[in-house]
Order: structure tokens, then C-alpha cells, then sequence
């Protein structure tokens, strides 16, 4: 018998334009190089601090740089240390165990509850002129501190007559207070 000279069978033949090996060579795998920036910030020096000798990496000594050159008002420097704190808050912040949610507790509506808050708070004082003894409750007066801070909150808000005749009454020394022009109806 004479040695090979027949073609494989059509079966077994690749078509024309497709390859023997569709993925073709696997890559060659180059061990990962370390950067000269790598090399370099991974060494360590040996520095004196407050008389005592100690050794930091180069990375820990150009952050004491930065640091330092940060305090001296180097702008550049400032914003560097504001990038790497912001960096060590973020990194905190992804290893802190998740906050168990608030829970909150929700009472049955006392409005006495919330005249004790305002007194502890020191927003509002008892009303000594109001002694109806019917009256379950204790009435109150704001303190005018308290009312001309809401009213520059309010600033864009117009009160009516009404309302402005209702929070001067509300209010214990309501002269002192800067009272806004009432809204015209």
C-alpha cells in the first residue's frame, strides 16, 4: 500500500474561510510588572520624629509632606489632603457595620408632651396671665427669639392680618419681635 495521498473525507474537512482553530492561540500570560512608582513607594525610610528613630514607607512620608506643606498654606497641598481624607471617610464608611434603622415610637398625641419640649427647649415660657382653672392645660408664649427666627424663614411667605394678630398674641414680649407687613386680601 502506497502512504497517503487521499484527501480526509469531506465530513471531517473545515469549510472554506473557516479556521481549524476559531479561537486561535491562547494569549502568552506576562507576569504582571511592578511600576517604578511601585517599587519606589513600597520602600521604607528610616526617620527621626520627636528624637526617636522610626521607619515609614515612602508613601507614609510624602503624606507628612503634604501634610505639612498643607499648613503652611500651600494650596495645591490642601486640596490633596481634602482628596485623602475624603478617601479614608469613604473607606471607613464601606468597613462600619451597616446602622441598625431607627426605630421609632409613635405615641398617642399629647400636646402637652410637645409644651414640655418647648419649655426644655427654652422656644417657649409658661403664660402666667392665662389662670383659667377649667383649662386642663398650661397655655404658653413664645419666645420672641424663636418668632423672629421662623419669620426669617418665612420670608417668602406673606401672613395675613389674622394670622400676624394671632402670633403677636402668641408671643411674650411681642414688641420686641420684627413684624413683616401683613398680605393684602
Amino acid at each position: 500500500m502506497s502512504r497517503g495521498t487521499k484527501a480526509p473525507p469531506q465530513s471531517t474537512r473545515f469549510r472554506k474561510g473557516q479556521s481549524g482553530n476559531p479561537q486561535g492561540r491562547p494569549k502568552k500570560q506576562t507576569p504582571a510588572q511592578a511600576s517604578a512608582f511601585d517599587i519606589v513607594i513600597d520602600r521604607t525610610l528610616s526617620v527621626v520624629q520627636d528624637g526617636v528613630e522610626r521607619d515609614v514607607t515612602v508613601e507614609e512620608a510624602l503624606q507628612h509632606k503634604t501634610y505639612r506643606d498643607a499648613i503652611t498654606g500651600n494650596r495645591a497641598a490642601r486640596r490633596e489632603v481634602l482628596k485623602m481624607i475624603a478617601k479614608r471617610e469613604k473607606a471607613i464608611a464601606k468597613k462600619r457595620p451597616p446602622a441598625n434603622p431607627v426605630e421609632v415610637l409613635v405615641e398617642a398625641t399629647d400636646p402637652r408632651n410637645a409644651d414640655e419640649a418647648l419649655l426644655i427647649l427654652g422656644i417657649a415660657c409658661r403664660d402666667e396671665r392665662s389662670n383659667d382653672p377649667a383649662d386642663p392645660y398650661d397655655r404658653l408664649l413664645l419666645e420672641p427669639w424663636a418668632v423672629q427666627a421662623a419669620l426669617r424663614r418665612r420670608a417668602r411667605v406673606m401672613l395675613d392680618r389674622r394670622d400676624l394678630a394671632e402670633a403677636m398674641r402668641r408671643t411674650r414680649d411681642a414688641d420686641t419681635v420684627r413684624w413683616p407687613e401683613p398680605k393684602e386680601p
